[in-house]
């Protein structure tokens, strides 16, 4: 889901890769026939706050329906674009504006705008700029998606019995594990890593030490799954012989021998589920 923080969080880079003073945005709404722009950056005057911009009208309407990127050099000349939001732009005093798409596969979430009171183009260099900041917030919210499906995974497998859901349990373990690695909001980082850190404690003892780095416990969860070295780089992004070098340093600490013993050895002191 879409969020407040992570507009303002986007619209502060727009600015700041851009140079651009004006940035502004909005979320699309479910059915994706409207957007209402909720967040800004650079205004002026309150004339485009809760502005509702119909699918097809006006630069971002027309984003919102082809799920591109798109620009004009002078907003209220420009003869590509429909005009029923002229009174609002021109009162903000913005010319030139660019606004890209936040998508996930087909749906558009959002709109992204950034502008100047000067009639001068919004370059190719700025509209990829705007483009990256917007992808990046599309990887969060598929993260998101993804980390949030799997926690729904776990509450329903810890409701029931230890039995053939268990290994659930444990396959969501080793992909919320790697998926840590792909989150860069840290609030969210933490809170998957409490959560592998509950996971894990379930079996154990809750006062012994856990010896393991983040890193080895990764690659035991994955090779507790049953994957091979290879298969348990590929699903980190490690390379094997890393692989190799965690799973080596995990017995030494456990103080066992073989893949199979240190598993069955970080489940018992509940470093793994």
């Amino acid at each position: 889901m879409l969020e407040t923080a992570d507009l303002t969080a986007a619209l502060g880079r727009i600015r700041r890769v851009t140079g651009l003073p004006v940035a502004f945005g909005g979320a699309v709404a479910a059915d994706g026939r409207a957007m209402r722009l909720t967040d800004f950056a650079g205004t002026t005057t309150p004339a485009l706050h809760g502005l509702v911009v119909g699918a097809g009208s006006g630069l971002g309407g027309r984003v919102v329906t082809t799920g591109r990127p798109a620009r004009v050099e002078d907003y209220a000349a420009d003869p590509r674009i429909s005009h029923e939001y002229d009174k609002p732009v021109i009162a903000e005093g913005l010319r030139a504006i660019a606004a890209v798409p936040v998508t996930t596969g087909a749906s558009v979430l959002a709109v992204l705008y950034a502008g100047t009171r000067e009639p001068l183009a919004v370059g190719a260099r700025a509209l990829d700029a705007m483009g990256q900041v917007a992808a990046r917030i599309a990887t969060e919210l598929t993260v998101r998606r993804e980390v949030q499906r799997r926690l729904d995974e776990i509450e329903a497998a810890a409701a029931v019995s230890r039995g053939a859901q268990w290994e659930e349990v444990r396959q969501a373990h080793a992909d919320l594990r790697a998926i840590v690695h792909e989150v860069t909001d840290p609030d969210l980082r933490t809170r998957l890593r409490q959560v592998c850190a509950l996971l894990g404690r379930s079996g154990g003892d809750p006062r012994t030490a856990n010896p393991l780095s983040p890193r080895e416990l990764d690659v035991l969860a994955t090779v507790a799954l049953g994957c091979s070295n290879a298969e348990a780089a590929r699903r980190l992004g490690l390379l094997p012989e890393t692989v190799k070098s965690y799973l080596r340093n995990a017995m030494r600490k456990l103080g066992t021998h073989g893949r199979v013993e240190t598993v069955v050895t970080a489940r018992r002191l509940g470093f793994l589920p």
